[in-house]
């Protein structure tokens, strides 16, 4: 059989599946072509590997995936065992979320408006498997990027993608709570922290929960850590820096807790909500509301 052959059958029977695509890709169609090529190490880009004729064995790799990714409902960058980010290639295994964020698309625009040149020290706040940072340094070769979270396991994968890109002389991990272990200040903050409700957590597609519940839940209807962020991001900001952060689909239940502050929601042409952006100055005046 060939791989066009096998994927069209692959994309009615994840069509039939009742799936949720939420790590990657939208359609069964796409989340097929992910699956097979990445399994497979094609390059995404050969139009003509699809008319190559499937080995037995690769058949049978395939239609293992396939079946974790139907009766498990595994997210396929944990099948293939890597992610796509801001057109970089990162490892992904359920030690960190999928990279997803709409972060990439401020990534690939150099942070304009926000930022008129390129910061020199930033930090990676919840960072995973570190693709936010890591796609940040290859953006700005001068820059220095620290990568924090409280998960030494999801850290353990920050590390295998630093070597992946060859940034150790610039890029490393922090472990910590947050800013508890941070003791610099710096030009630019990005946090894409845990915003899922704990009473919503449970609702999530099943997809979701396969994914470290470290990185999703916060309490306070997902609102507590984004705010620490809020409250304590100053103090490790120069005076000209600038914190941007995800909240996600908790961005109405922000706005409206912070009715005073001048948050600014940056819209994206490739969809994504709920990343706001404030300065260090806003951060300092507007920090008693953070509560």
């Amino acid at each position: 059989m060939k791989i066009a052959e096998y994927m069209q059958q692959m994309v009615a029977r994840l069509d039939s599946a009742d799936l949720c695509y939420g790590h990657g890709t939208d359609n069964p169609l796409d989340e097929a072509f992910y699956l097979i090529y990445g399994l497979l190490g094609i390059d995404f880009a050969d139009e003509l590997a699809a008319q190559n004729e499937l080995k037995p064995e690769q058949e049978a790799m395939l239609e293992a995936a396939l079946k974790r990714r139907i009766e498990e409902r595994v997210p396929t960058a944990y099948l293939v065992g890597r992610a796509w980010f801001a057109g970089h290639e990162f490892f992904s295994d359920e030690r960190a979320l999928v990279p997803r964020s709409p972060i990439a698309e401020l990534i690939n625009g150099e942070f304009e408006p926000l930022l008129h040149e390129p910061a020199g020290k930033i930090l990676d706040l919840c960072t995973g498997g570190g693709s936010i940072g890591i796609a940040i340094a290859l953006l700005w070769p001068n820059c220095e990027v620290d990568l924090a979270d409280i998960s030494a396991d999801a850290l353990e994968l920050a590390k295998k993608n630093i070597a992946l890109h060859g940034l150790g002389s610039r890029v490393r991990t922090l472990e910590s709570d947050l800013f508890d272990a941070v003791d610099l200040r710096y030009d630019l903050i990005v946090a894409n922290p845990p915003y899922v409700p704990v009473e919503e957590y449970d609702t999530l597609p099943a997809e979701f929960t396969r994914e470290p519940s470290l990185g999703l839940i916060s309490d306070d209807a997902g609102l507590q850590i984004p705010l620490r962020i809020l409250r304590d991001s100053v103090d490790y900001l120069s005076s000209e820096g600038l914190l941007v952060m995800e909240v996600g689909y908790s961005h109405p239940q922000l706005s409206e807790r912070l009715r005073q502050v001048p948050l600014l929601w940056l819209e994206f042409e490739q969809g994504g909500e709920g990343v706001l952006a404030l300065t260090a100055r806003q951060l300092q005046q507007y920090r008693e509301q953070f509560i």
